[in-house]
């Protein structure tokens, strides 16, 4: 069985990390995997949105630990990726982080659903998407510390633009695990959901994912993305744009026409009511 499970039906793919007896930490196959899917659900009109998960009882423990102590680098390799500095810098840039970059090029939502561990890498995986689903007892760490490192994914990227500075840094020094709550009242995780209704929530929030609007969907996407790191002027100059285009998709008519359908109704409701 592959070390990573992409398939795509009735409009949503799904990444599924498959390594369970190793808590599904990464190899060199999971990450090719990875990143191939990545660039299908990139490029692929069929795909509205992504579910990021893991199979197993662990989300994602991030890199091979195994590995590392054998000073096998990152995970084990058929490639020399660290003899030297840069062999060990080169097994990020052109491996791992491809992940990150290449989710920064997908416009349509990315969700990841969390349970039991995610650890380091693990974790950053998860807080590249858009929205984090984690069961009550999911325990996330940003664990590098324990292992000597620093945060190779891009959690020193992603970590304080969702948590802010200091609390980035004190879960970067400490390394200490929080669980669903805790990460949700920090904004770690977007839901937290108890562990029974995990499964049932995530598919439920998906569906509403996929019967949105499309175009609307994407664009609102890209203008939050660009909004973080442009003017306010830029900013309404884009999103003016982007409302002309939507305008003129079947989306729009349809959705206008059924909104005013509803609010005849419900008046001539409230009239029928008031007569008697």
């Amino acid at each position: 069985m592959a070390d990573l499970i992409y398939e795509v039906h009735n409009h949503l793919a799904r990444i599924t990390l498959n390594r369970p007896k190793q808590l599904n930490c990464f190899s060199e196959e999971m990450i090719r995997l990875w990143t191939e899917a990545l660039e299908d659900v990139r490029d692929n009109d069929e795909v509205y949105a992504l579910l990021l998960s893991g199979n197993g009882k662990a989300f994602c423990a991030g890199g091979d630990v195994k590995a590392m102590a054998a000073g096998d680098g990152f995970f084990k390799s058929n490639e020399d990726i660290s003899s030297t500095a840069l062999a060990r810098k080169n097994s990020l840039w052109k491996g791992i982080q491809r992940i990150p970059l290449l989710l920064e090029e997908i416009d349509k939502p990315v969700v990841a659903k969390l349970h039991g561990a995610a650890v380091g890498a693990g974790l950053d995986m998860a807080l590249m998407c858009d929205v984090r689903i984690a069961g009550e007892s999911a325990s996330m760490s940003e664990s590098y510390f324990n292992a000597g490192i620093v945060p190779g994914d891009g959690g020193a990227y992603f970590l304080p633009r969702l948590v802010g500075r200091d609390k980035a840094l004190d879960l970067f020094w400490t390394a200490r695990t929080l669980k669903g709550k805790e990460a949700a009242d920090m904004g770690l995780v977007t839901y937290c959901i108890p562990d029974e209704e995990l499964d049932t929530f995530v598919e439920n929030y998906m569906q509403k994912l996929l019967d949105a609007p499309q175009q609307a969907m994407r664009l609102t996407k890209r203008a939050v993305l660009q909004g973080e790191q442009s003017t306010l002027r830029a900013s309404l100059d884009l999103i003016s744009s982007f409302m002309g285009i939507v305008t003129e998709l079947d989306d729009y008519h349809k959705r206008t026409s059924a909104l005013v359908e509803k609010m005849q109704h419900a008046k001539n409701t409230a009239e029928t009511a008031q007569q008697r």
